[in-house]
């Protein structure tokens, strides 16, 4: 059940991403398409969730994990959201970033062994430095500047900005950073994807 789960959250969440990528090529604002590669990543922690739920938790599965759901969706929703704001400087910076992480996730050692389906504690198999304070850094920054440029636009766009909170808030929630099952985390992406996106696309 669990994998079924996981797996329902990446096909939700890769559908929302093909939508928001339609919408991109319509009218070729660079948020939506900082936003629709935030969704491809979180569709793919999510298909690596179900991975390790059907098959268990290994280091390329973990790997995979870690770099798209907590190295990449929060930072590049951060980069669609001051695109939207008129800072064009978040662009190249934004891909600077997925750069240097790319790199990050399939270089840095990690410790212990992986058994069974349950979502691994990160701090048993990464080192703080580096990894898990670049997450927490570019976590921190993204969600700052999410829910800073929601703020600063809440009259203009009510509706759109409360969603993406709520979006960022319920991923928040299901992330494996904070250590809850399989199912919790796999409902807690499908919700949380369908948010962001029905926000996106109410700002737009």
């Amino acid at each position: 059940m669990d994998a079924l789960l996981a797996f329902a959250a990446a096909v939700v969440s890769f559908r929302l991403t093909g939508l928001l990528l339609a919408r991109w090529r319509a009218r070729r604002a660079p948020e939506l398409l900082a936003w629709s590669a935030s969704l491809a990543a979180f569709a793919v922690a999510s298909a690596a969730l179900a991975w390790a739920a059907a098959a268990g938790w290994s280091p390329a599965a973990f790997r995979v994990y870690y770099l798209f759901g907590a190295l990449l969706t929060a930072p590049l929703l951060g980069v669609g959201s001051l695109l939207l704001a008129g800072r064009r400087w978040a662009a190249p910076v934004g891909l600077l970033y997925a750069g240097l992480v790319v790199g990050l996730a399939v270089a840095v050692p990690l410790k212990g062994a992986f058994a069974g389906t349950e979502i691994p504690d990160t701090a048993e198999h990464l080192a703080f430095v580096p990894a898990r304070v670049v997450a927490v850094a570019g976590n921190a920054l993204g969600t700052l500047a999410v829910v800073g440029v929601a703020l600063a636009t809440i009259r203009r766009r009510p509706l759109g900005n409360a969603l993406i909170v709520a979006g960022v808030a319920v991923a928040a929630a299901g992330t494996a950073l904070f250590g809850v099952g399989v199912a919790q985390t796999a409902a807690s992406l499908a919700v949380a994807a369908a948010l962001l996106y029905a926000g996106f696309v109410a700002r737009r």
